[in-house]
């Protein structure tokens, strides 16, 4: 007999019952899968509804997917307009917004206001501001004799300077389908730390006719200015793209206290006024690249056939910064292992960039009609180490990037010396160069727009630079919200530096 106190009733011995438990488990094994797979795809616990896809880097095939998926079908019009803005609206937007900051602060987040995620309201403008503009490009981008007085292809320009959509579109995916966790789209103004405005002024500037464009402007114009956020803020926490220097020109003054979206910061007034652009109120964004990544595997092909120590290829005559490209082209053309061309526009014109700069050392980067250039982005992620000859330019959130690791910095009075530049690049030692090259290889990642948009991209990055002035937005909200007649308008400091980085004008 078993022993007592139970013992009987509940057999400890492990073979006694093994067969029965093992098909017990077996059977019910089988039912729970058969359960799991009778569930429709949606509903099954290892269902993905997004599966991992490649990132879309080409602007044309990204933005034909959107508005397959995604947009609207194209309207005849849209009579959208802004909410009734009395003072009372205003005051109860204010108020909300005092409310939730004071609880962030209080009894929510430990960092605030340096938290993230950024909380972003992105406005729902009529679609003659958005939509119609992007199917205008996408119906037109073909035409390929539609140039600029300078005989640069529009749609190409619209594309290097298609920043405005690459955000927007991040902003506005279901949330399921982003990657990005330092930004979140928020649905009630009284939440956002930023208010996100979604017009395309480059596709407007170039695709509209001239009054008609500027008629557009100034309907956008009102309907931003008379939305109660903005007149909470007087618009020191709204992002405005304006990417393309001449986009929006005949109206941004009235938007200057905005967070503007800049390719540079031209100093000189010829595209921006003076006290228009300053780099702790606004934000750089690099072009989006003309030419085709050149990833680890090309990296390693082409490391070997870089026989040509300088190439450039563009336009030889510029107006403003970009005078000095003359200069350059008569110091060193005809020069051993230097190859300088003139720019043609088309598939034609882009090979030959993309194959000179795939064969180069150095790439040149001389100023354009505004600091900046496409140029150096191409050089870039072509692997090819940028010899910037820009006395003005600022670079996009070296706030975090350190361009010295991936590029050379000249003089312009240094560039133009007979003889100089060359012997200049030739005393670089090969472990410099391949530290560039390699550097180049990791830094290319942080200028490749994509959708969907890509941990450490540029979209990622914009965020993270942003993060970085929420506290001074708030400060001058507040502050302007405050002041009296008699106070000055604006808060300056006689001491903020110019926009300019040769240490010979700064002397």
């Amino acid at each position: 007999m078993a022993g007592g106190g139970g013992g009987g009733r509940y057999n400890l011995n492990p073979r006694s019952k093994s067969p029965i438990l093992l098909i017990f488990l077996s059977l019910f094994a089988i039912s729970v899968l058969f359960f799991l797979f009778s569930l429709s795809p949606s509903t099954r616990p290892d269902y993905n509804p997004h599966p991992t896809r490649s990132p879309e880097i080409s602007f044309v095939a990204s933005l034909e997917d959107f508005l397959t998926h995604r947009a609207p079908k194209p309207r005849s019009h849209d009579t959208g307009s802004a909410t009734d803005n009395t003072d009372g609206v205003v005051k109860a937007l204010d108020d909300s917004m005092y409310t939730i900051e004071t609880e962030r602060l209080v009894h929510g987040d430990s960092y605030y206001p340096f938290s993230t995620p950024i909380r972003v309201y992105v406005y729902e403008m009529p679609s003659k501001f958005t939509y119609d503009l992007l199917w205008l490009f996408r119906n037109t981008y073909k035409v390929t004799s539609n140039l600029t007085s300078n005989g640069s292809p529009v749609h190409r320009l619209i594309e290097q300077h298609s920043v405005d959509y690459w955000l927007w579109a991040d902003l506005i995916a279901p949330e399921s389908e982003r990657l990005l966790k330092n930004v979140v789209r928020v649905n009630r103004q009284e939440e956002a730390d930023l208010f996100y405005i979604p017009f395309f002024t480059t596709i407007s500037f170039f695709l509209l006719e001239k009054q008609q464009c500027k008629a557009l402007y100034r309907e956008a114009l009102k309907w931003v200015t008379d939305q109660p956020a903005w007149k909470r803020s007087g618009g020191r926490d709204h992002i405005l793209p304006v990417h393309h220097p001449w986009s929006f020109k005949s109206v941004r003054k009235f938007m200057k206290t905005a967070i503007w979206l800049l390719p540079d910061m031209d100093s000189t007034g010829n595209w921006y006024k003076p006290g228009q652009v300053f780099l702790e109120k606004d934000l750089i964004l690099p072009y989006v690249p003309n030419v085709e990544l050149c990833d680890a595997k090309c990296l390693s092909e082409t490391e070997s056939k870089r026989s040509t120590l300088l190439f450039f290829r563009g336009r030889l005559k510029r107006n403003a910064g970009g005078k000095i490209r003359p200069k350059l082209v008569a110091e060193l053309s005809g020069a051993k292992d230097v190859v300088i061309e003139e720019g043609t526009a088309g598939e034609g014109g882009k090979a030959a960039a993309q194959n000179g700069m795939r064969k180069s050392i150095f790439c040149l980067s001389p100023a354009g009609d505004t600091p900046s250039s496409a140029r150096l982005f191409d050089a870039i992620v072509s692997g090819c180490i940028p010899v910037i000859v820009s006395d003005e330019l600022e670079l996009p959130f070296e706030g975090i990037l350190d361009y010295r690791k991936v590029a050379l910095f000249v003089s312009s009075s240094d560039a133009v010396q007979p003889g100089w530049l060359l012997t200049f690049l030739k005393s670089v030692g090969p472990a410099q160069i391949r530290e560039m090259q390699r550097n180049l290889a990791k830094y290319s990642r942080h200028f490749l727009y994509s959708s969907p948009a890509q941990p450490l991209g540029p979209e990622d990055l914009v965020w993270r630079m942003m993060a970085g002035k929420l506290v001074n937005i708030k400060l001058h909200t507040r502050r302007s919200q405050r002041v009296v007649k008699e106070s000055r308008s604006l808060c300056t400091c006689d001491c903020r530096t110019a926009n300019i980085t040769s240490p010979g004008l700064l002397s």
